[in-house]
């Protein structure tokens, strides 16, 4: 009996561990089941739903940066271009997980940490701050390397201007994101921008990107613009109007050269000047292009229109004269004097020696709006075709509103204005027989067709007569450029301060043409209260316009069109003794 329930005890032990092993067994069995089953869910049932949402999380479109297009002279010289850069950027949510960070990353970008640390704090809602924009490529690599969470780099792309500020106001500059902001680069920024592409990159769990997976649209680089301009004259005009600048201590100057057979812009300088290359110097007073956007008053060399206005009148002939006897002339409650009396003076002395009460006469006896049409067909009082940012349209005002007085001061250029480039643009209208053609700042390869604005005959009569103020009687001496004839005319009007006319300050101007015999250039240069002594027309612009001319007709190896006299060689003399 005690044996029998002996093994009764032994089996029980048994059944138990049985039991155990079978609840484990199975237990495992459905935790197996149900892993399988999740597997076979996930797999198949919500693939779809898994790749979509792996893709929402590592999947990114990101920009492809185009090029921006080159802006040339018209010889093919670069004078704006595009270079790559690295611009780093951060995502403050991961950049604040580490803040002892902060410090050693501000250090290597050179910012301040305290202000990296707030930009970090004030955006930490966020996944995208730029840390530091347009990096040296290697610089940007450098802080990459050293393994910042948080941290990533973007390609762009950023402007350079090789000729600096000797093109300066002309080309202008663009923003740090690459669009136009002055000068060409915003006259013609829908043809320089590029169009950017996209492309899908597979990030990591730390947003750095791994592998590009696919571009989604190629990028568009913009287009090409060829200038008019010709470097090698931009420079020769930079060059002597800031020497002219610096020796007569003017407060800005401005030259423009334009082609007469085709009207493009070969050169447009100004001084004061500024580098766009350095942002620091990106001051209105000194980035905007005077040549076209300032005005003056042009004095002087205003008198050519008129003379013109008055041989298209039919009233004078090439051959006429004016009395300017006594060498006044009262006009309401105004005198207007000379300053010798000329008498019964040709048209050739009343431009020569700059006679403002011949000029007076002269447009005192034309029709008001006959004399207004005149000049309004030579551009003034309107903008060119330039197409330039900001150009002014100067001042003429309506014939209607012309009193006697006024219709006598405008003759010598007064009670009107006009910019540096308007009047070059009439002066070449002289130059090509009456013809204006469009002003251009695109190289133009073929010439395009003008408007006939006076007769040629007239325009020539013009450019003859523009010549004897070059000569040795007039008041353009100083402009004459050996080898070569040319027609110009002398300004010097006083400014306006405190509501009248200064006899301090002064603008000093020449506008002319060469060579005379068959005009290529117009040439135009001003000089702003000039402080150094002198300040006539014909004393401080007169110079600059001949250096430049000299230099351009050399560069366009325009011949020669007035033989030089020989040089006499130097003859010994011996003194004899006292």
């Amino acid at each position: 009996m005690s044996r029998g329930k002996g093994r009764g005890q032994e089996q029980q032990p048994q059944r138990s561990f049985t039991l155990r092993w079978g609840v484990v067994c199975g237990l495992l069995l459905a935790l197996g089941l149900v892993l399988v089953g999740r597997a076979v869910h996930l797999q198949v049932f919500s693939k779809d739903f898994l790749i979509g949402q792996a893709q929402a999380r590592h999947l990114r479109t990101a920009k492809i940066s185009a090029n921006r297009g080159v802006i040339t002279d018209r010889n093919g010289e670069t004078l704006a271009a595009s270079m790559p850069v690295d611009t780093l950027w951060g995502s403050p949510r991961e950049l604040s997980r580490g803040p002892e960070q902060l410090p050693v990353l501000a250090k290597a970008l050179g910012l301040d940490p305290a202000v990296l640390a707030r930009q970090v704090a004030g955006n930490v809602d966020k996944d995208f701050m730029y840390l530091r924009r347009h990096m040296n490529p290697d610089d940007a690599q450098a802080v990459l390397d050293a393994g910042f969470p948080g941290v990533h780099v973007l390609r762009e792309y950023r402007r350079y201007y090789p000729a600096g500020e000797v093109t300066g106001q002309l080309v202008g500059f663009t923003n740090i994101d690459d669009a136009g902001q002055e000068g060409m680069e915003l006259a013609f920024d829908e043809w320089l921008r590029g169009h950017p592409g996209r492309k899908l990159v597979l990030r990591d769990r730390l947003g750095r990107v791994i592998e590009d997976v696919e571009r989604i649209e190629s990028p568009s680089p913009g287009r090409e613009v060829a200038s008019s301009i010709d470097l090698r004259i931009q420079y020769l005009a930079y060059r002597e109007l800031k020497a002219a600048v610096q020796k007569h201590r003017a407060q800005s100057a401005s030259a423009v050269v334009l082609d007469v057979q085709t009207g493009e812009v070969l050169a447009m300088v100004n001084q004061p000047s500024y580098n766009p290359n350095d942002r620091a110097q990106y001051l209105p007073a000194r980035f905007r292009n005077r040549a076209i956007t300032d005005l003056f008053e042009p004095g002087s060399s205003f008198k050519p229109l008129v003379v013109a206005a008055a041989l298209e009148s039919g009233q004078w002939r090439r051959d006429s004269r004016v009395d300017t006897s006594p060498g006044m002339l009262r006009v309401a409650n105004k005198i207007i004097e000379d300053e010798k009396n000329l008498g019964l003076a040709s048209l050739d002395t009343v431009l020569a020696r700059s006679s403002n009460v011949g000029m007076a006469k002269l447009a005192l006896s034309l029709p008001s709006d006959q004399l207004w049409q005149v000049l309004n067909r030579f551009g003034i009082g309107r903008t060119t075709s330039s197409g330039f940012p900001g150009e002014s349209a100067g001042l003429l005002s309506p014939w209607e509103n012309w009193r006697p007085i006024a219709k006598a001061t405008l003759a010598y250029g007064y009670g009107l204005s006009v910019t540096p480039l308007q009047l070059a643009q009439s002066y070449a209208v002289l130059a090509a027989d009456g013809v204006m053609r469009p002003v251009s700042l695109l190289r133009v390869d073929h010439p395009p067709i003008g408007r006939q604005v006076i007769a040629a005959q007239n325009a020539r009569a013009m450019v003859d007569l523009l010549e004897h103020v070059v000569g040795p009687e007039g008041t353009g001496q100083r402009a004459a450029v050996p080898g070569y004839r040319v027609a110009g005319k002398t300004g010097t009007a006083r400014k306006v301060a405190a509501g009248s006319y200064s006899t301090e300050r002064y603008t000093a101007v020449f506008a002319g043409l060469a060579p005379a015999s068959q005009p290529r250039l117009a040439v135009v240069v001003v000089v702003d209260e000039p402080r150094a002594g002198e300040y006539f027309g014909g004393a401080v612009a007169a110079p600059v316009f001949s250096q430049i001319v000299g230099g351009a007709m050399r560069i366009l190896a325009i011949p020669p069109d007035r033989p030089v006299a020989p040089s006499r060689s130097p003859q010994l003399t011996v003194a004899s003794a006292p």
